[in-house]
């Protein structure tokens, strides 16, 4: 009896399932299509790639005051010896800190990242609500996040009516305050030097550093 019972119910939650309108969403696709969320990204990623450069030019100080030390080194004694291997050793953990602080895993660039994106999501959610409920879909799958959708009729991809909706709040009211929390959040961080770059170092970066870093 308890098996008959757990079969009936499974029965009845694939029924439940197929009876559902299915919707498809490309979020990724959305996002990138809002101009408010472009131009934020591509005020961040011009600050990344300032400081990635800065990050290089502390990084070839540090190659050229490592290299005169290591020639260096055999006419040095005492207290001199000590200072200039120290100045080199808090001058590579200073790379390593930064890079962590910034390029890491759990670094700024992430969060801000993060902090960028919400917002903009937050709208893509609420308009795909409201494209949900106008269609009477039961179930939404994001074409983004990896579902294999082997085959797919136009009409069941709602992409396009997200895209729509969204364009038409933004043209409304959602302009000004996406736009003040993606330019003016954003612009604050700048200005306190907190936006951090996403990327890889060069390959002599790496080597010198050894895998100290996490880039993108």
């Amino acid at each position: 009896m308890k098996k008959l019972a757990i079969f009936v119910t499974f029965l009845f939650a694939i029924g439940h399932i197929y009876a559902q309108k299915i919707g498809v969403v490309d979020t990724n696709y959305v996002l990138s299509k809002l101009p408010q969320y472009k131009e934020a990204e591509s005020r961040l990623n011009s600050q990344i790639s300032q400081w990635q450069s800065d990050l290089q030019k502390l990084q070839a100080d540090y190659e050229r005051k490592r290299e005169a030390f290591e020639n260096e080194k055999v006419l040095l004694v005492g207290e001199q010896l000590k200072m200039r291997e120290k100045e080199v050793v808090d001058m590579e953990a200073s790379i390593r800190n930064t890079i962590g602080a910034r390029f890491g895993s759990n670094g700024e660039v992430n969060q801000l990242r993060s902090n960028l994106t919400k917002p903009f999501q937050d709208q893509i959610w609420n308009a795909i609500k409201t494209v949900s409920t106008k269609n009477n879909l039961g179930i939404v799958l994001d074409k983004s996040n990896n579902i294999s959708v082997i085959f797919l009729d136009k009409k069941y991809d709602y992409t396009d009516a997200v895209l729509s909706l969204l364009g038409k709040n933004i043209s409304k009211d959602e302009k000004a305050s996406s736009g003040s929390v993606s330019s003016g959040t954003l612009k604050g961080k700048e200005q306190n030097g907190r936006i951090s770059p996403k990327g890889k170092l060069k390959s002599t970066q790496r080597k010198s550093l050894g895998d100290s870093a996490e880039m993108k």
